[in-house]
């Protein structure tokens, strides 16, 4: 499908439509912190690249050491990067003008997201997108499944009333973007930070700017 065929767009919402990656980073280094381990944002950014919460507190606590519980750590976790997003949190750079553009052009828009359903309207009321997901907002816990696998991408579009190979999935990590392809749907990797790895499939676009993403939809040519 080219690109300019695109019936819906689905987007991730951590670190795609919302500014969350520092905080989350901020957020790891304090909890760790906790317990008189040392975590840099450096390393944090070099690892903390999507799937769920449990497993990334898991695999950053075996790899500084800890022999604390994941049970213990993650209401931790929440409770501080709940005051962080109160604090700072924003949407990403460009996301609103994309939004407007795709509203304009009456393209309707989702969010698939591993998170639960209520972090999701809070991260998106306090960066303010709601408005534009209303109704079209859907979480891991929804579909019990969680990227990388393709269950959630599909659910998202079937919801919306199209099939997954009519959206376009645009999320920041590579498990995200393993869950596009997946399903089936033409998948952008959202690359903004250049610490993040690369996807390794060479079915993605990626692009570095919400800007470019409307470029992307409007070149008949791609």
């Amino acid at each position: 499908m080219r690109m300019s065929d695109v019936q819906c767009v689905i987007f991730d919402c951590e670190g795609t439509l919302i500014d969350s990656e520092p905080l989350t980073c901020e957020a790891l280094v304090s909890v760790f912190a906790q317990y008189g381990a040392t975590l840099t944002m450096d390393e944090c950014f070099a690892h903390f690249y999507g799937g769920k919460l449990t497993d990334i507190l898991a695999s950053t606590r075996n790899r500084l050491g800890l022999s604390v519980s994941t049970d213990e750590l993650e209401p931790k976790y929440r409770e501080t990067l709940n005051a962080l997003y109160e604090e700072k949190l924003k949407p990403m750079d460009g996301v609103i003008e994309i939004l407007e553009q795709l509203k304009a052009r009456d393209i309707p828009v989702a969010v698939a997201s591993n998170g639960p359903l209520e972090k999701i309207e809070h991260s998106l009321t306090k960066a303010g997108l709601y408005q534009y997901f209303e109704g079209a907002m859907f979480s891991g816990f929804e579909a019990n499944s969680w990227k990388p696998e393709p269950d959630l991408i599909q659910l998202a579009a079937m919801h919306m009333g199209f099939s997954a190979n009519q959206c376009l999935y645009v999320d920041d990590t590579p498990k995200g973007v393993e869950a596009g392809l997946s399903a089936g749907a033409t998948t952008v990797h959202f690359r903004s930070n250049p610490m993040t790895p690369k996807s390794g499939f060479i079915d993605v676009t990626e692009m570095q700017s919400m800007k470019q993403l409307n470029e992307l939809l409007t070149d008949a040519t791609v």
